[in-house]
């Protein structure tokens, strides 16, 4: 009887351990999915006007969402997503805190030039498997794995 017990503890153990890391790879992807998304409507959302539409992350943190919205002065707010769960997503400098999408649907810098860049969303330390959402000058975005060993993923963001 004893033994029963102790092997039920054992396996509960082992099957909690298991849900959680599929359940945080799960929101992972999720969060990666939508980011994606997010910047598909937002170039599709400049073709549609002919004028220059931005996602933004809140706060200038991915981490924490993202508003999309056009650059004019005085426009209303488009889209937004408050991101929960702390999952950390992190740009590299061309994406850190903004995506610019131009009449035409290219990503550009301020200055006109083009913008490519990746969105890491990070895992937890030990994690075997991350999310990167790709920017490529021509606005196409894919979503991909992306090796564990990340850089980004390891730094404080600010």
């Amino acid at each position: 009887m004893l033994f029963a017990v102790g092997l039920l503890a054992l396996l509960t153990q082992l099957g909690t351990s298991a849900y959680g890391k599929m359940s945080h790879d799960l929101q992972q992807q999720a969060v990666a999915e939508s980011l994606a998304q997010a910047l598909r409507a937002t170039r599709s959302e400049a073709l549609l006007r002919n004028r220059v539409v931005v996602l933004q992350a809140l706060e200038d943190d991915w981490s924490k969402g993202w508003k999309m919205l056009p650059e004019q002065a005085g426009t209303p707010l488009l889209r937004e997503y408050s991101m929960r769960g702390g999952i950390k997503v992190i740009g590299n400098q061309p994406v850190a805190r903004r995506v610019r999408f131009s009449g035409l649907g290219a990503p550009l810098r301020e200055r006109g030039a083009f913008q490519a860049g990746t969105l890491l969303v990070c895992g937890v330390p030990g994690q075997e498997r991350l999310y990167q959402v790709r920017l490529s000058p021509s606005g196409r975005v894919r979503v991909e794995h992306a090796p564990p060993d990340q850089p980004l993923c390891n730094r404080d963001i600010n």
